[in-house]
């Protein structure tokens, strides 16, 4: 079966030669571990020295404190194409949550010493980070958050819950987003770096989801933890900013996964029915599939040089938080269409957990999900547009 997908541009020599390094890297550490650490609920700590020893962690990190100092996202993008593209989404969260996810806030808004004390051991894989943000009652509503650091001293008492947290029980500190002065609103929101050692710090998980089995998801409890006030990373009542600044290029990372993933599954169905025979003819060959493969092909072709786009503003420090909500909810949903219609074409084999298509319709539906839903994303978009 042909394929009709366009070249991309949006790379050079120096990219294509990393692209090689991930692949290999994925290939030997981390496709032939993909089941047991799905059986374990999460990917082995070896696996983060291993990521850091290749160049993996870290990329657009200053050098001084371990990173590879290439301020260029399309590096970063690489790393999760190559991941999702294997079928190795759930460790790419793991992976790529250290480098768009935790590594930021140090880099943007962390202190000397919070750098030395935290980002270094994380981009060398002796130290694994989280960002703590959701809560049991509050969802993709940041500014509804709850828990509380409340000032004593020079110490924060800190008290609540967190849910749903990627690497919560690997984790060996977490960026906690929480209330330093509740009566303040959304200016009273502060981060806050908590060590999982710290007495009152409590964690239980992994949680069992119906999809990305290897990536370690837990709940955090914390009852009077005395955090020194030291730990604020970027300022007491900025939080709530820093997040919001952030959460762009989270949301560009679901976003580029949805991508590749999606474009794998494709080509998977593409192929499967080309070879698939029902009443004497290639499943390809009814013009109802051909009609839904034309329709795929053309929106992940759309969608592939939107995303291209959203990747060189990241690169460029230009994306803004309503173009990565349009990539975020876009790329996630149409993601879901593509899955449905490969999953269809499989027959009762797509229902089989051994294809990868079974594998990619549990392991994507979350992604409608976290990051913000795709309500949230039109909403952000809605109030842009009509304020």
């Amino acid at each position: 079966m042909a394929s009709v997908a366009l070249p991309r541009t949006i790379f050079g020599e120096y990219h294509d030669e990393f692209r090689d390094v991930v692949r290999r890297f994925v290939e030997r550490e981390v496709t032939p571990h993909l089941a047991a650490w799905g059986e374990a609920g999460r990917v082995d700590r070896d696996l983060f020295r291993k990521a850091a020893e290749t160049g993996l962690l870290g990329i657009t990190a200053p050098e001084e404190f371990g990173g590879g100092g290439m301020d260029d996202f399309r590096f970063n993008a690489i790393v999760i194409e190559e991941f999702a593209r294997a079928g190795a989404s759930d460790v790419s969260m793991s992976i790529s949550g250290e480098n768009d996810l935790v590594a930021p806030y140090f880099t943007n808004f962390g202190t000397r010493d919070q750098n030395e004390r935290w980002l270094a051991p994380m981009l060398a894989g002796e130290k694994v980070g989280a960002i703590a943000m959701t809560e049991p009652g509050t969802g993709s509503d940041l500014a509804a958050i709850t828990t509380t650091a409340i000032p004593d001293g020079d110490a924060l008492v800190l008290n609540g819950a967190k849910t749903f947290i990627s690497n919560g029980l690997l984790a060996d500190f977490f960026i906690v987003a929480v209330r330093t002065d509740p009566s303040a609103g959304r200016k009273g929101i502060s981060m806050l770096i908590v060590d999982a050692d710290a007495a009152g710090f409590t964690r239980s998980g992994p949680l069992k989801k119906i999809g990305l089995p290897a990536q370690d998801t837990a709940e955090l409890f914390f009852q009077n933890v005395r955090v020194p006030r030291t730990n604020v990373l970027g300022g007491e009542g900025e939080g709530f900013t820093n997040m919001r600044r952030n959460l762009a290029i989270e949301r560009l990372s679901i976003a580029i996964t949805s991508m590749a993933r999606m474009r794998a599954t494709f080509e998977q169905a593409l192929a499967y029915a080309g070879e698939r025979r029902a009443f004497g003819e290639r499943i390809a060959d009814f013009q109802a599939n051909r009609f839904y493969l034309a329709e795929l092909a053309t929106e992940i072709e759309v969608t592939q040089t939107f995303i291209d786009r959203c990747i060189l503003d990241a690169s460029g420090h230009e994306l803004d938080e309503i173009t990565a909500a349009m990539a975020k909810w876009w790329a996630t949903e149409l993601h879901q269409r593509v899955i449905q219609r490969a999953l269809q074409l499989h027959g009762g084999y797509g229902f089989m957990r051994e294809y990868a298509v079974a594998r990619d319709y549990m392991d994507s539906r979350v992604a409608t999900i976290f990051g913000g839903t795709t309500e949230i994303m039109k909403e952000i978009i809605g109030r842009r547009l009509t304020r």
